[in-house]
């Protein structure tokens, strides 16, 4: 009898979804009569809710799996609710909306679990500790980036000319246009509807960035959580007017201008407008910026600590619950010892959780991040809090520890909290020789996570005290771990 293959750009129907693999992947099983295909692994990119049925078409096939895109839901998972708060049922940055909360939080500890499946072989009393749920599962984004652009759609009989949202899934150069977005409060949603109603009046067309022209290209929301203070930041193309002379730039900008400012009228948590005069043509929201109304900051406050963001800082998204994840951090460091220990925080980001170290009366922190921009925020903000025992360093992590040992420095707590890519594999070698009593590895990456403390028990004689999954990110498939390793005697 004749085999049935399966080949790039073939449909695969009514295949069960099963579970979550990182990346926002899914996972399932081809039930096939090749016996060489049964069974076959599956990989998933798409929208999905697990033990829902799919028809998949095959982007890639591999020797042992085959990767594959979601083309239609054949049937819904019995575990699918509509969320009250998501009216459209596009899902952009929050695909998991209609998984209930419960139910989001046990794929996640799962996850976590089995992406530790051969740690477990090295060490075999691993403990894991509950999964922490977010107190707020809606709302809770401090930070939104809404796109201008178009949805033309001749298959489906579309033409939208002036949109202000997000990409459309899977179709990158289309911009959708809703009202609402689930992950940001009512004051931003409010904001937002507010300035695409009296942007859509000024006939400005929005940026195409295939062709590198038109004006209107990006607004940027910011609001703090405990502080109650807003950024917004308006993008746009400044050379637009230099093509299209017949238009009066002096007017549309007073316009855009006098609207923005009259704005914190009535919500006077607008604190700093910025224009961003685009030319750059990736899709970014920053380049030459404009601060065109107060302050060139907002602040936000975290255990007593005073955080100014500007339009390029990164800051947690997930300001709500920021604060449980760094006093967990506190905790497992044994706070107690702090007076007396030398830390290094490597790959810092904004140097919160270094500020944080040095707020709670360390030593001495040194905290490490080869981001420029980055590393000027660390040093506005530790002034702002008068902090005098943390120094930042401008380096990429395994440059700075090759330097750093060399010069016979030491070190008591390691805390790492690298990129959701990876950490620099020169980087380990370097953190073990420090022999330090404990090490503190914050992870958005399970896979990578689950590497490197695979190296690092091999390599040494630290052994795993606790690992703890953190859901910083409800409604999509991002989770935070906090492991803590401690120096065997």
């Amino acid at each position: 009898m004749k085999q049935v293959g399966i080949n790039k750009n073939d449909i695969i129907e009514n295949i069960e979804v099963e579970k979550l693999v990182f990346g926002g992947q899914w996972f399932a099983r081809l039930k096939h009569e090749n016996p060489d295909l049964d069974g076959r692994v599956i990989f998933i990119t798409g929208w999905a809710i697990p033990w829902s049925i799919v028809n998949l078409r095959v982007l890639k096939k591999r020797s042992a799996f085959f990767e594959t895109q979601i083309i239609d839901i054949v049937k819904k998972s019995p575990i699918e609710k509509i969320h009250p708060n998501n009216p459209y049922w596009e899902s952009w940055g929050w695909k998991w909306i209609n998984i209930p909360y419960e139910e989001q939080l046990k794929i996640k500890e799962n996850q976590i679990k089995e992406s530790m499946h051969l740690i477990e072989k090295l060490q075999n009393d691993l403990h894991f500790l509950p999964i922490e749920a977010s107190p707020i599962i809606d709302w809770y984004r401090n930070k939104v980036e809404f796109s201008f652009g178009k949805y033309i759609s001749h298959k489906n009989n579309i033409e939208q000319n002036f949109n202000l949202w997000f990409h459309k899934q899977g179709e990158f150069s289309k911009i959708q246009d809703y009202d609402w977005a689930p992950l940001i409060d009512d004051i931003q949603n409010q904001v937002y509807m507010e300035l695409k109603k009296y942007f859509k009046t000024l006939w400005l067309p929005v940026y195409d960035q295939m062709r590198n022209e038109w004006f209107f290209r990006h607004l940027l929301i910011r609001k703090t959580y405990f502080t109650n203070e807003m950024m917004i930041l308006l993008s746009f193309n400044p050379v637009y007017f230099e093509t299209n002379t017949k238009l009066n730039k002096e007017e549309k900008m007073w316009l855009i201008k006098d609207f923005l400012v009259n704005l914190t009228i009535k919500y006077p948590i607008i604190k700093s407008i910025y224009y961003s005069h685009n030319l750059n043509k990736a899709d970014t929201y920053i380049w030459d910026l404009e601060l065109i109304y107060w302050k060139p900051t907002i602040t936000e406050k975290l255990l007593d600590l005073n955080f100014n963001i500007s339009p390029t800082s990164f800051f947690q998204t997930n300001s709500s619950w920021a604060e449980k994840l760094y006093s967990l951090i506190l905790d497992l460091a044994k706070k107690e010892n702090l007076s007396k220990q030398i830390i290094l925080d490597l790959y810092g980001w904004t140097g919160t959780i270094g500020m944080i170290f040095a707020k709670h009366w360390a030593k001495k922190v040194t905290s490490v991040e080869m981001v420029t921009s980055a590393s000027l925020d660390w040093k506005e903000n530790a002034e702002l809090n008068a902090l005098h025992n943390i120094d930042f360093v401008n380096a990429k992590v395994e440059d700075f520890l090759d330097d750093y040992i060399k010069a016979w420095n030491k070190a008591d707590l390691l805390i790492i909290d690298p990129p959701r890519a990876w950490m620099h594999p020169w980087a380990l070698p370097n953190i073990l020789s420090f022999g330090t009593k404990q090490i503190i590895y914050v992870s958005c990456n399970p896979a990578t996570l689950a590497r490197d403390l695979q190296f690092i028990l091999q390599n040494s004689n630290y052994e795993i005290e606790k690992i703890k999954p953190m859901d910083m990110f409800p409604h999509t498939h991002h989770i935070e771990t906090i492991v803590s390793l401690i120096k065997k005697d």
